[in-house]
This record gives structure tokens, C-alpha cells and sequence, in this order.
């Protein structure tokens, strides 16, 4: 059986050369000339690949990429964004949004079944292999890019047999620990980077959140609410003339199965595994 290729295009002279291009090289093609019924065709039609214009005048081609990404059924299906926009920013939204492809108008042929080919071997080898593997996050010490990272993290969460309770759990106990990352580890120093790494194996998801600060005594944090004695840390935090709160510890520790500091408390590991 051929593989088949959905083009989503409003301009028909595009679509129609991408249809031709794509049957040249043995693809099936279908044609799609605006984007709202675009989920609805991917999930009774289950392309092989998505070609995508961002500027449809119904729907906007990174919400739908994006919504593709966020759904467990359709999340696998590789997309290549064609578009007239070739500037940083929208490049970056299109890395953001899951996309696997960002092929600017006008493009050669050649530039296309490459965009294409490497798609396709993107999926065939999370086929092959699964997902295991691991990704590095470097960001800067603000709240809005942790933000930004925990939501591209919930889509490699997508790719697991998480339930979505636990990867909301999950989004929740990396804001709590990044924050406190940013916060306490570096004082709010934008310039100084997290470190975020995302490790999936077969049986779990581990999480690593690493700043640059000098860290403290794990064992000894007396401004933190602990399982022991949950709210006596509030009259340390006023004393000091500390903001209310110091839960953060003790929730994400119940959120995931294992958690703990390194020895100079600037790292901590965080591991959830998948219910057998």
C-alpha cells in the first residue's frame, strides 16, 4: 500500500503541484483546501504524513499542529509546515508546536522529499525503537520560559503510558521545583540557566532539575513544610520575612514515586513510573 500524504493548502495551484510532486514519488494524495475539518480527516483517514499551510483562512496551521501534537491518536503523524513565513519567530512557534518540518514557499523539489524523508524516519524509528531516550532543557531563569518548557515537556509526555493525571501531575512538579530552582537556587538571576533533563526509559519518566547556585543541605531546610511537622516551617518563613508558602517540596514528593536532592543540593531527581 502507497503511503498516503494529507495537503492542507487554500491556494489550489500549491496544492495541486504538491499532490503532483508527492504521486510522482509513489505517495497517495489528498487534498484539504481549508483547515477546520482537518482533525476529523486525520482521524478517520490516518495519513502518513501531514503537509500544512500555517496561513489558511479558517483555522491557524500552529493551533492545529499543535492540537495534533497534544492528542494521544494523532500525535505520531509526522507534520511538515509549508509557508511564505521564513523569519526566526515563526520558525521557533513551529519547533514549539511539535512540528516536524518547516519548508519555506518557494521550495524545489528536492527540498520537499527531503523535508518529507526526514518526517517519515522520524516516525519510523519511534516505531522501531519506542521512545526511549533522553532531551536536555537549558532555561533561562524566568518563570514564562519554565512555563514555556513544562508545555513542550507534556507533549514528550504524550508519547508514554502516562495517564493525564499523572502528567498533569507531572507539568505541576516541575513548575514547583523549577521555581524553586529559580527562586532559591539562583535569587531570581535571569542569567543563569536551569538545567532540565528528561529521561524516559521502558518502566518510568525521570526528571532532573539542576541550577547553578551553591545548593544547601537537603536535610536540613527549615522553611519548607516536611511530612513530619507539615506548617511549622510557617513561623521560620515569617520570622525570616519570607513570602507565605514552603509546600512545594512536600507536594511534588507526593506527586511522583521517587525524589531526592544530590549531596550538594542543587539537583534534584524526580521519577514517576508507569502503572504496570
Amino acid at each position: 500500500m502507497p503511503r498516503t500524504v494529507l495537503i492542507v493548502d487554500d491556494e489550489r495551484d500549491v496544492n495541486d503541484i504538491l499532490a503532483s510532486l508527492v504521486r510522482a514519488h509513489d505517495f497517495e494524495a489528498i487534498q484539504r483546501f481549508e483547515g477546520a475539518t482537518v482533525m476529523d480527516d486525520v482521524r478517520a483517514l490516518q495519513p502518513d504524513l501531514i503537509l500544512l499551510d500555517l496561513m489558511l483562512p479558517d483555522r491557524d496551521g500552529f493551533e492545529i499542529c499543535e492540537q495534533l501534537k497534544r492528542n494521544r491518536e494523532t500525535n505520531l503523524i509526522p507534520v511538515v509546515m509549508v509557508t511564505s513565513l521564513n523569519d526566526p519567530h515563526h520558525r521557533l512557534t513551529g519547533v514549539r508546536v511539535g512540528a516536524n518540518g518547516y519548508l519555506t514557499k518557494p521550495f524545489t523539489p528536492h527540498q520537499l522529499f527531503e523535508a518529507i524523508d526526514a518526517a517519515l524516519t522520524w516516525r519510523d524509528e519511534h516505531a522501531s525503537q519506542g521512545t526511549t531516550g533522553e532531551i536536555n532543557f537549558d532555561v533561562r531563569s524566568e518563570l514564562t520560559y519554565l512555563q514555556q518548557t513544562n508545555d513542550m515537556l507534556a507533549d514528550l509526555y504524550l508519547h508514554t503510558p502516562l495517564t493525564e493525571r499523572q502528567v498533569k501531575d507531572l507539568k505541576q512538579v516541575v513548575m514547583e521545583m523549577g521555581g524553586n530552582a529559580i527562586e532559591w537556587g539562583h535569587r531570581k538571576n535571569a542569567e543563569l540557566t536551569v538545567r532540565i533533563t528528561y529521561r524516559i526509559d521502558p518502566e518510568k519518566v525521570t526528571l532532573i532539575i539542576k541550577d547553578q547556585g551553591p545548593g544547601f543541605n537537603p536535610g536540613q531546610v527549615p522553611h519548607a513544610a516536611s511530612d513530619d511537622d507539615p506548617i511549622g516551617h510557617l513561623d521560620v518563613r515569617n520570622e525570616l520575612g519570607i513570602r507565605e508558602g514552603g509546600f512545594g517540596i512536600m507536594l511534588a514528593k507526593g506527586l511522583v514515586d521517587d525524589f531526592h536532592y544530590n549531596e550538594s543540593g542543587n539537583q534534584v531527581t524526580l521519577i514517576k513510573r508507569f502503572k504496570q
